[in-house]
């Protein structure tokens, strides 16, 4: 009521200055006075009207006046637009603007005229909320001349976006904004925003957000939505970078913002940034403690392949109810680190569990533990169990190893034969040739050479 009672007001008064008894009329009309009688009326109910706010009053003697036969134009006109301020203030909307479009279209007003009665019949459709007939007046009133002010302005990027047309609204808005300058409001800002995104204009978008960012780089929703806007442009690396700087400027708070952020560097490949973030949000009780929380830090840290800091995430993912998978987790990130008899204890902690996803792997690994270990029998029966490929491949390995062990020694022993056979040999040639003079081995070559023969025989029987 207030926004019509302001509208009344404005519009009667406006009205009545423009078509004051004294106003330049059609130019088909000659007349240019009252006659006696209806000038005698007229003075009554302009007096009722101004005076003394009996606005009722003056519209019965406007309607005695329009009962009389033989007004001329000149008459009818003045007493028309009497009546349209009467009508304004007797909230008899309707009537008013009929009064009004009646002078309009009765042809020949000044030029400056018909645009102020342009202006004023909008003005009272909007106050009646037809915001339809209130934009087509407007629109003729801008046509004819009409120079909008900063409230005009605003007015008119309203009634198109409500009329369905944001991109008639948005030159309106932008003028709004230009006017305020330095004072404008967050309304104006966001009611701009909200066009440029209807609109699709993204550019201008992005630029208004980097204007109220400098004025309130506290302003949360902003960095959102500039964030927003480079999603949007499938610019996501932009994106990122404002929601990196609103996490070291302290405007993230929430676990999903927190987590979000994660998320970001991570998909930016960026692993170990995510998991320090991760874990400082944890510890500050930003982000919940859980299990699923504590997967993706150990996730995190093993793509980073930062396996001593995965470790103790994994111990307190399996501490809190990770089960066989966490403990096979834990020993697969031992075994990274070469840490053997404790992969060996997490795996068999697993398998004894039960539910481990991969079993055959959590034996190879177990394999490798007790091959590392040396307990090359143990390790065997662990490849065995595997029962896949890895397992065989280790056995198959450490049958390679086991022949070319055995061929070495196999080597080592005949060798000794080989050179005992030869210096047999010569203290044979010597005892046909100077048995006299024989070299000292020669007294003990035979028994050293069977020595050598039997061992050979043993290391072959192996």
């Amino acid at each position: 009521m207030g926004m019509k009672l302001f509208i009344k007001g404005a519009v009667a008064a406006g009205v009545f200055a423009t078509f004051g008894a004294s106003a330049a009329l059609a130019q088909s009309c000659t007349e240019t006075e009252f006659r006696s009688k209806p000038g005698e009326l007229y003075l009554k109910a302009e007096s009722e009207h101004l005076q003394n706010s009996n606005h009722t009053a003056a519209a019965q003697l406007i309607q005695q006046l329009r009962a009389m036969p033989d007004l001329n134009c000149y008459e009818r006109s003045v007493v028309t637009r009497l009546s349209a301020s009467v009508n304004i203030k007797l909230e008899r909307y309707d009537e008013a603007v009929r009064d009004l479009e009646s002078v309009a279209n009765s042809g020949g007003l000044p030029r400056e005229e018909q645009v102020k009665i342009f202006y004023n019949i909008g003005q009272l459709y909007l106050s009646a909320d037809n915001q339809r007939k209130a934009l087509e007046y407007f629109e003729r009133w801008i046509s004819m001349g009409g120079r909008p002010n900063r409230d005009d302005n605003w007015r008119m990027a309203v009634l198109y976006e409500k009329s369905g047309n944001p991109s008639k609204a948005v030159p309106y808005a932008e003028k709004v904004l230009q006017a305020d300058g330095s004072n404008a409001k967050k309304e104006v800002f966001q009611f701009l925003l909200y066009l440029y995104e209807k609109t699709n204009q993204l550019g201008k978008q992005a630029q208004l957000l980097e204007r109220m960012v400098a004025l309130d780089p506290t302003d949360k929703r902003v960095w959102e939505a500039i964030s927003g806007n480079y999603y949007k442009s499938k610019d996501e690396r932009k994106a990122f970078e404002v929601q990196k700087a609103m996490y070291h400027a302290g405007l993230l708070t929430s676990e999903a913002e927190l987590m979000r952020v994660v998320n970001f560097y991570n998909r930016f490949n960026a692993p170990y940034q995510a998991a320090k973030i991760l874990e400082k949000e944890m510890n500050r009780n930003k982000i919940e403690t859980n299990l699923k929380n504590l997967e993706l830090l150990a996730n995190l840290y093993q793509v980073a392949r930062e396996h001593e800091k995965a470790v103790p995430v994994i111990e307190k993912a399996a501490q809190a109810g990770g089960g066989a998978p966490m403990l096979e987790r834990l020993g697969r990130s031992h075994a990274d680190l070469q840490q053997w008899n404790k992969a060996e204890d997490a795996l068999t902690r697993a398998l004894n569990m039960g539910g481990a996803k991969d079993p055959g792997l959590a034996w190879v690994l177990i394999g490798q533990s007790r091959y590392e270990n040396k307990d090359r029998s143990g390790a065997r029966e662990a490849f065995r169990k595997a029962n896949n490929r890895g397992g065989r491949g280790w056995l198959n390995f450490m049958d390679s190893e086991d022949a070319t062990a055995q061929a070495l020694r196999v080597f080592q022993a005949r060798q000794p034969v080989i050179e005992l056979t030869n210096e047999k040999d010569r203290c044979d040639q010597f005892k046909v040739l100077n048995p006299d003079q024989l070299p000292e081995g020669c007294a003990t070559v035979e028994d050293r050479l069977a020595a050598a023969q039997a061992n050979l025989a043993e290391v072959e029987g192996l």
